[in-house]
């Protein structure tokens, strides 16, 4: 699990300051403030971790199979305001995994070179009171230093860190006792990557029909595509979690109140399989039912898919549901959150999803130290973050103007001309 997030000269963010990450984050505020930046830049680094190319500094993208997102150039991360030439990305973590460093830090700067290419500048690693750093000097050589020593154990082009995360085998074999806590760390760092699924906010439209062939998906895919494998391996692979996604996903649509439960069935013996949504006694094609229905699908399925300690970013979950199922939702984030050891940071325009969290709050279903909420808004050319500040009853004690709209304001008109209405003679 992510604990800490913090980007300088990221894109939309001159510097965020320290953003404390919770089993669930919910980042709020106004279009194109710089809300999905926040999960872009977990994204490069995910994308960069597992690139092809060990020597890699940063994968800005461009692979549209491959990779989750394209970035553009150097010039499109930097933010625009930024006096310099650098930008910056650094997180802490709980590592839930098989490596033995379970809390770790990761900080890497990062700057162009003359040819135009991305190049790590200094990358610092932390873990059990421990600091390594890999810094950049000319010509592309690095010094390697540990913890506060002044002079650095030893400069070289051979030091050069890899896909950002980890340092050379040279510099492993330089730090001697101290290499195997670095191989650790920088294996710990890339394991938390690798447990972050993502699933952006446009997702793919429902087919009549789908062909199997009859294995488990990687993952749902960023736009969902997925989404119905994953559903089909839980419904028709022997093993100890048959139907469990199947299941799970039958349960919140029910709970949303757009369907009773959902059906895998098989066309003849063909290899082509359709999806039934179950509903007041009928039955009928997913292609036939609410565009609602088959955008939150994905949602619901990658909540029961992703493995136990994953880290799931969404944007848009709510997209095309109507309120009640909107507000479901968070219901849905905090019982897997807690069933399942799955960390959600989700970027959301849904005011039902959010009310619903502080009643759950309120109704003491999640603590407000589990949950951290967020308001992103734009001053000028840089991003601002506000923390909303969530007591035990659900309460913000710092609302942001216009927050959701001045509903306030609203009402106030309303009764303003129903009274003038009243007044009026007639006509």
């Amino acid at each position: 699990m992510f604990s800490r997030l913090k980007l300088v000269n990221f894109k939309a963010w001159s510097d965020t300051g320290d953003i404390a990450l919770r089993p669930l984050t919910m980042l709020l505020g106004t279009n194109s403030s710089g809300k999905s930046t926040l999960i872009q830049s977990i994204l490069l680094l995910k994308q960069t971790a597992r690139s092809p190319d060990r020597t890699v500094h940063l994968n800005l993208g461009g692979d549209e199979v491959n990779d989750l997102f394209n970035f553009g150039g150097f010039d499109d991360v930097l933010n625009c305001s930024s006096d310099g030439r650098n930008f910056s990305i650094e997180f802490d973590f709980d590592n839930q995994g098989a490596s033995r460093i379970k809390t770790g830090s990761f900080q890497c700067t990062y700057g162009q070179t003359s040819s135009g290419s991305v190049a790590v500048q200094a990358l610092t690693l932390k873990a059990e009171g421990r600091q390594f750093k890999a810094i950049r000097r000319g010509k592309g050589a690095f010094s390697i230093q540990v913890d506060e020593e002044q002079q650095p154990r030893a400069k070289g082009r051979n030091y050069e860190p890899e896909r950002s995360i980890a340092f050379s085998a040279d510099a492993i074999a330089l730090l001697d006792k101290d290499g195997q806590l670095v191989e650790d760390l920088s294996l710990a760092i890339r394991q938390e990557l690798e447990r972050v699924i993502y699933l952006g906010p446009l997702r793919r439209k429902p087919e009549r029909d789908y062909p199997w062939n009859k294995s488990k998906p990687g993952d749902v895919g960023s736009d969902g595509r997925g989404a119905v494998d994953a559903l089909l391996a839980s419904a028709l692979l022997r093993g100890d979690d048959q139907n469990y996604v199947v299941k799970g996903v039958s349960r919140w649509l029910n709970r949303m109140g757009v369907a009773d439960r959902l059906e895998v069935r098989q066309q003849g013996r063909s290899n082509r399989y359709e999806l039934i949504i179950h509903r007041n006694g009928l039955a009928s094609n997913l292609r036939d039912v609410g565009i609602g229905l088959s955008q939150v699908l994905p949602v619901l399925v990658v909540a029961y898919f992703a493995p136990k300690g994953s880290t799931i970013l969404l944007e848009e979950p709510e997209i095309h549901l109507h309120p009640l199922a909107q507000s479901v939702l968070a219901e849905l984030f905090v019982d897997v959150s807690q069933e399942r050891s799955v960390q959600f940071i989700v970027e959301t325009h849904s005011e039902h999803l959010f009310r619903r969290m502080q009643t759950l709050i309120a109704n003491q279903k999640i603590s407000s130290t589990d949950a951290a909420m967020y308001f992103v808004e734009r001053n000028d050319k840089s991003a601002e973050l506000c923390t909303l500040e969530i007591d035990d009853f659900g309460r913000v004690k710092n609302w942001p103007e216009n927050f959701f709209g001045d509903v306030l304001g609203e009402t106030r008109e309303q009764a303003r001309l129903i009274f003038e209405r009243r007044k009026a003679p007639s006509q």
